[in-house]
């Protein structure tokens, strides 16, 4: 007795799933300049290392004697592989078979994967194109009535936020459930022109009398600057490469610390240049991510968001081989101020360094938050006070090094609140609950105003107050703890980072990060 034939039988229904959609809808696909979802999982993992569940399971037809006629696979592939010889699992929406939509799909299949990732504890890539097993009004006419609207095993994608690396790729056009995986990630991309994110597509929105493109609904410059996604790439082979570098610096779980990298830069490295990164004149702006990128081990700074909250740059960086998070203000963008938009990207980055045990480092530029009453419409204090709650909740070694401005209550947001924070001054450092600059007039109006020469006292008020206002003042003290050479700058952090690597403790954070 062999069981030789039901073998065989398992290898024909493989080669039907193969087939995805079929010869003209695969054909589509690659003339639409995408890959199919097998294609892509073959560029994603490494060689030969994916392991399939349930390749299968789909809709088939038999015949009058219950014989296989014919069979499409589901239009969700997932299963286990490696990513730089690491462990994690991969699920796919098949956009061939209905587009990824829910008439094609199996619910089940979307649910174990999020489950896997969380039972085993492995970083979770969603290549996400199409409604993502969401809804398609064909439903009704499939299943014979409506549904009501649940969004079931969800529970498990939010606890995947707080327990697993979760990054999401969009491939295509991406719409209802499949936009909400897109956004429910720690790190999101999308591609250039080819893909599109809505919570509805045109169609749908024409009918409340917007006619609109998908670019122009929801293409990757609405999705950035929105900061519904994270970053946007020209091909597909770069969001891949996206990924990995993303999951490089974090560990596969939370109940695992990020993995020390290669340590190919020397930590006493001196930037010379950095004397003179700071202009004298206040009203003069520079470039901080230079000065980011010399600071860090070489080649190893990473940003994410960058088209959105842009008055603060937030990345992963190494230093001495250790994975930390940056952030540093960004004096091109409002001066540095904090946004409403800004404050809620410090909250998302500090909240995932928090849960993945990176320490962070802040090189802090902030001359307090935005003004006006466009900041008081979009509610620029509330967002603030979330962010500096996410930062004073934090539990991750924290260092602060002032490079310029600290102003302010978002100026206070420095630092982790009143636990031991390691903190540095370059020689520019100005601070204050207000900066001096516009505020010398009301505050000293009587004095200027009896004066025989106004501007002369006022000139006169500004220089006093300046020599008032030195860092050296603050230090005598003990307001700041050292002010340094800003050519240190490199070996100092990388000090912290060594110091800071044996206080990372695994587990999960006491509040879980929310997509």
């Amino acid at each position: 007795m062999s069981w030789q034939a039901e073998l065989d039988e398992l290898k024909r229904r493989e080669a039907f799933a193969e087939q995805l959609g079929g010869e003209m809808r695969v054909k589509r696909q690659k003339d639409g300049g995408r890959y199919t979802i097998r294609e892509r999982i073959d560029l994603l993992a490494d060689n030969e290392t994916f392991h399939e569940l349930g390749k299968v399971a789909g809709m088939a037809q038999y015949d009058g004697k219950n014989d296989l006629e014919e069979f499409m696979a589901s239009n969700f592939v997932f299963g286990r592989a490696e990513i730089e010889g690491r462990p994690v699992v991969i699920g796919g929406d098949d956009f061939t078979v209905r587009g990824g939509s829910a008439d094609a799909t199996i619910k089940e299949k979307h649910q174990m994967c999020e489950k896997m990732a969380n039972a085993l504890r492995l970083p979770l890539v969603r290549l996400v194109e199409g409604s993502g097993g969401g809804g398609s009004v064909k439903t009704i006419e499939t299943t014979g009535r409506a549904n009501v609207p649940g969004v079931a095993g969800w529970e498990i994608v939010v606890e995947n936020m707080g327990t697993v690396p979760r990054v999401a790729l969009g491939l295509g056009s991406v719409a209802g459930l499949g936009a909400a995986h897109l956004a429910a990630s720690h790190y999101s991309v999308m591609i250039k022109d080819k893909s599109a994110m809505f919570v509805a597509g045109p169609p749908v929105v024409e009918r409340t009398g917007q006619k609109l493109t998908k670019n122009e609904l929801g293409g990757y410059k609405i999705q950035l600057k929105a900061g519904a996604v994270d970053h946007a790439v020209n091909t597909e082979e770069e969001a891949f490469e996206c990924a990995r570098k993303f999951l490089s610096y974090l560990p596969t779980s939370v109940y695992e610390l990020p993995p020390r990298g290669p340590r190919t830069d020397d930590p006493k490295r001196r930037v010379d240049w950095l004397i003179d990164a700071i202009p004298r004149d206040i009203r003069k702006v520079y470039k901080m991510r230079p000065i980011v990128e010399a600071c860090v081990d070489e080649g190893s700074f990473f940003e994410m968001g960058r088209q959105y909250g842009r008055s603060v740059i937030t990345g992963f960086a190494r230093l001495d081989g250790w994975p930390v998070a940056v952030m540093a203000s960004d004096p091109y963008s409002y001066g540095g101020c904090w946004t409403p938009d800004t404050c809620k990207k410090v909250t998302k980055f500090v909240d995932l360094a928090e849960t993945f045990h990176l320490p962070i480092v802040y090189l802090v530029d902030c001359p307090g938050f935005q003004v006006g009453k466009e900041a008081e419409e979009l509610g620029t204090i509330k967002e603030g006070v979330r962010a500096m709650a996410a930062i004073w909740q934090t539990t991750t070694p924290w260092c602060a090094m002032i490079v310029r401005n600290v102003f302010g209550v978002a100026g206070a947001a420095h630092r982790n609140g009143g636990r031991y924070c390691t903190r540095y001054a370059w020689p520019s450092g100005r601070w204050g609950s207000l900066p001096l600059e516009g505020g010398i007039e009301a505050a000293y109006r009587a004095d200027i105003a009896a004066a025989d020469d106004s501007e002369a006292k006022l000139e006169e008020i500004e220089e006093r107050l300046n020599k008032l206002r030195s860092p050296f003042r603050s230090a005598e003290s003990f307001w700041i703890e050292e002010i340094v050479d800003p050519r240190d700058t490199r070996a100092l952090l990388c000090d912290f980072a060594n110091t800071a690597a044996p206080l990372r403790e695994v587990g999960q954070s006491s509040h879980m990060m929310r997509p």
